[in-house]
């Protein structure tokens, strides 16, 4: 096995080098993918576009902007009051006094940091775990045995290392809902006992395809008590596989840089990788991010292959071994066919995941709509890369409502139209009191203005020297070309379903202000960011069809005690302390939970819930700590119930099925396998209140 000690304690935000290997391929040890000389700071577009691309981009702008204000979605995507108009500022949000025992929603005791190897959750509340990698799920499927493991067998089973998490209602069968699963990739030296990891088996590899993907399982609550537990063989239940069928759609499917010597209709794709976050669409399908792709692809050669980080030599797991697909000598275009947004229908067992091409190319960390006045979706997505992107898509069809055939067919095709956006985002400080140190300028606030500048419409270019093909399969390179701000690792974007205002996580970026690197800006204040930071957005208007926002930090996450951290203006001495944010989702009263990858503050990863509004924005306590290793994702927060995936625990350096550095969830002598858990009040009544 490959000496991993020279990686020890050197890998940004506290994970693990196992970790890195293992999810991204060591993203964080090679050369940043983004080269670009854009600038950072000063006039947004000037010099850009072409005069002829201002003017087909104004175009499109008007278009998109003409149904005028927002409507704030509520749980299940439908109608919520929306906080009053703010022009494109921000205003003070609605609330009582402060309260003694936290703001509603977040009325419990915190949890405090610790590094237990295990779910600790706070006093006066339960939990159980709802289902393990390996459970069947499908008929046919045996029991888990680790020592008698299949490919076969995984197929119809719950998938490996799950992240996002969506539940979604089952109407006719009471106190049931429809779990949704992301399982983001694999950790073979933790799945299979003496894996060599440079020559795995055949065996091994199609297990490992079979355990990436996506879960639909069916879970049922237990009314006496509050667990949940999966419904095995239901007829909903479905796995996804890296061998199962994809469509490409949109505007760059079926183009010549989406055709292969299998697929000469540039349509069909087997598989979908590295899953990470999603979003939950209005119209009840589930969107999937395909993130770290790159390192599943060997003998990369080509400028865009490196503007993706995808190398020159073998990939980690070796599957170009196996499958000519993987091996970009031979399929050069095999890699363009990934890193997409995936829309499934979790209540049609049958159909086809489509992979929406006009959303654009890049390490999607997630997808979550919002809908305009007049009902066209709005998609926020943000690139998990050192010094990439913010993006949004504005469909231009709307939704149609009700459940019926011709309405769900029609909703399918809401994502394959529209115009793709990225951000570019100003301070209003002067430049010298943005020094690295995340000291607040003199006005109390890292704030400013933004505009997200058209790349594509359609079949149509905004960019000057790309097609519109290029521009969706090759993002980046436009964003680089049009002068987008680089960023701390954009991951999750969450619309506030009740105001409408938009929470972006950055997670990290130890590379800030290195030599040769981008220096702070104030979007992106600090040096050797280790923390990361809350950025939060409000749309021109409140219409999310708008060209323009204006955007100031919410918060800026670290140890309370150093100057350089910010709550929201909240008193620093009463929050939890929080370190590299990487899922968000909102919970029925509008607070903001925040799940963390990679503590860089030496406890284990945890749950925060966060007030948005009132007098107690900015507090901030922890729910929930994570087992030995592991990360928090996937958080749904529901009135009675909060649901995370616990992924990757015992992923520890050093640690293997022989050596286990976890013992989670079943104890000692078990296989550690990465869980789903739901957390729920002792005595029934609703979360924090």
């Amino acid at each position: 096995m490959r000496n991993l000690l020279p990686l020890l304690n050197t890998h940004p935000g506290g994970r693990s080098a196992l970790t890195c290997r293992y999810r991204c391929g060591d993203a964080c040890f090679h050369e940043v993918p983004n080269k670009s000389d854009n600038e950072y700071v000063g006039d947004v577009i000037a010099g850009a576009l072409s005069r002829r691309s201002m003017m087909r981009a104004a175009a499109v702008v008007t278009v998109a902007t003409a149904a005028g204000g927002a409507v704030a979605l509520g749980p299940g995507g439908t109608p919520a009051e929306a906080a009053p108009a703010a022009g494109a500022g921000f205003g003070k949000g609605p609330g009582a006094g402060p309260k003694a025992d936290g703001a509603r929603g977040l009325r419990f005791t915190p949890v405090a940091p610790n590094t237990a190897d295990t779910v600790t959750i706070p006093a006066g509340y339960a939990q159980n775990v709802v289902i393990r990698w390996g459970d069947p799920i499908l008929r046919g499927a045996p029991a888990f045995d680790p020592d008698k493991q299949s490919a076969k067998a995984q197929a119809g089973q719950f998938g490996y290392n799950n992240d996002f998490l969506s539940l979604l209602p089952l109407k006719g069968e009471r106190g049931r809902q429809v779990l949704v699963a992301n399982h983001e990739y694999t950790d073979e030296v933790l799945m299979f006992k003496g894996y060599d990891p440079e020559k795995p088996t055949r065996e091994q590899v199609e297990i490992a395809w079979a355990a990436h993907g996506l879960s639909v399982v069916v879970v049922e609550e237990d009314r006496g008590s509050g667990k949940l537990t999966a419904v095995t063989r239901h007829q909903l239940n479905r796995r996804l596989t890296v061998t199962s069928e994809f469509r490409l759609t949109g505007p760059a499917a079926g183009g010549p840089l989406l055709r292969t010597s299998a697929d000469r209709t540039g349509t069909k794709v087997y598989g979908t990788l590295n899953n990470c976050a999603g979003g939950t669409t209005p119209w009840g399908t589930t969107l999937h991010g395909e993130e770290n792709f790159n390192q599943y692809f060997a003998n990369g050669s080509s400028a865009t292959d490196r503007r993706y980080g995808i190398g020159t030599g073998a990939s980690e797991r070796k599957w170009e071994r196996f499958d000519k697909r993987f091996d970009l000598k031979q399929e050069p275009n095999e890699a363009h066919r990934f890193g997409w947004v995936v829309e499934l229908d979790p209540y049609d067992p049958d159909s086809t995941p489509r992979k929406r091409t006009a959303l654009g190319r890049f390490k999607h960390e997630a997808a979550q709509p919002r809908l305009t006045a007049d009902g066209r979706p709005v998609v926020y997505m943000g690139d998990d890369e050192r010094f990439d992107y913010l993006y949004k898509f504005v469909s231009s069809k709307r939704m149609k409502k009700g459940n019926d055939r011709a309405a769900r067919e029609h909703n399918l095709t809401l994502l394959d139209e529209g115009t793709l956006y990225v951000a570019k985002l100003t301070g209003d400080s002067p430049a010298d009191e943005i020094d690295g140190t995340g000291k607040l300028p003199s006005d109390g606030e890292f704030d400013g203005s933004g505009v997200w500048i058209p790349l594509a419409t359609g079949d149509v270019s905004h960019v000057p020297g790309m097609t519109a093909e290029e521009v969706y399969v090759f993002t980046r390179l436009a964003g680089d070309k049009v002068g987008a701000t680089k960023m701390d690792r954009p991951e999750d974007v969450e619309p506030s379903p009740r105001t409408g205002r938009v929470y972006v996580a950055l997670t990290n970026n130890t590379d800030r202000g290195k030599s040769g690197k981008a220096g702070p800006d104030e979007a992106n204040p600090r040096n050797a960011n280790k923390h990361g930071h809350i950025l939060e957005l409000a749309e021109k208007r409140d219409n999310p069809a708008s060209d323009r926002f204006s955007w100031r930090l919410f918060l800026v996450a670290g140890d309370p005690k150093d100057a350089g951290t910010y709550f929201a203006g909240f008193p620093k001495d009463k929050v939890s302390p929080i370190s590299c944010p990487d899922n968000v989702a909102f919970d029925p009263h509008g607070n903001l939970w925040i799940s963390t990858d990679g503590n860089a503050l030496g406890n284990h990863d945890g749950l925060f819930g966060v007030a948005t509004q009132g007098e107690r924005r900015g507090e901030l306590k922890q729910f929930l700590t994570m087992p030995n290793g592991a990360e928090t994702c996937g958080p749904v927060i529901q009135d009675r119930r909060v649901l995370v995936a616990v992924q990757h625990p015992g992923e520890i350096d050093g640690a293997s099925v022989e050596k286990p550095a976890s013992t989670w969830p079943d104890g000692p002598g078990r296989i550690v396998r990465p869980s789903v858990v739901s957390v729920w009040r002792e005595d029934g009544g609703d979360i924090g209140v």
